[in-house]
């Protein structure tokens, strides 16, 4: 699966874009990656070397007024023209921004597989619109595990533990798909779940 990874650089921490791009690369190769600000700001430099390091083209994007965004704007439009060149079979939405909801329910609607990535503030309305939506915590997460190995300092957890809630998520969807015996195939419980509630990951 070709993929479009398209990041609002005004919403997204770069700390951990490294692990975010190891991220998507599970789920196609990403072969247009750009990232989307207005790289005059100076809250913006650190981007600098994480671009270079993961062949990301930034593109610039001016600030017209005070209190408006018109990154998502840029974004939106280059999303369109990338689906209408027909170059990519599946778009990755990097953003925390519930503006790209719409974008999302249309790139879905012409046959694109959409894959959002963002922090847990991310509103509801923009991780349905996704097939799949992967919390930046988790990632980060799974990152400093593994920094930590060799230490005895102990990550703090942030993300949610099992709930009552989610345990009978699980269980209805085994009801769903289970055989006259009771059983049910692990990769179709995985993939109803991720039908069902685009946020739940496994992990």
């Amino acid at each position: 699966t070709k993929l479009a990874v398209l990041i609002d650089g005004d919403n997204i921490p770069a700390r951990y874009i490294s692990e975010m791009m190891v991220e998507i690369t599970k789920y196609g190769t990403p072969t247009i990656k750009r990232i989307y600000g207005d790289w005059t700001k100076p809250y913006l430099a650190k981007w600098k070397k994480v671009l270079l390091e993961n062949a990301i083209n930034p593109i610039q994007q001016y600030s017209y007024t005070t209190g408006k965004n018109a990154t998502d704007s840029a974004m939106i439009i280059d999303a369109m023209d990338i689906l209408y060149s027909e170059k990519v079979s599946g778009f990755c939405l990097v953003s925390s921004d519930s503006d790209f909801t719409k974008l999302a329910t249309r790139l879905r609607e012409a046959g694109m597989q959409v894959i959002g990535i963002g922090e847990k503030k991310t509103p509801n309305p923009f991780i349905v619109a996704c097939d799949k939506f992967i919390y930046i915590e988790i990632i980060r997460n799974q990152s400093e595990r593994k920094e930590d190995q060799n230490t005895t300092h102990k990550t703090k957890e942030s993300i949610d533990k099992i709930t009552p809630k989610v345990i009978k998520l699980i269980s209805s969807t085994i009801s769903d798909l289970s055989d006259e015996d009771g059983w049910a195939f692990l990769g179709d419980v995985g993939s109803l779940l991720q039908k069902k509630q685009p946020n739940f990951d496994s992990r």
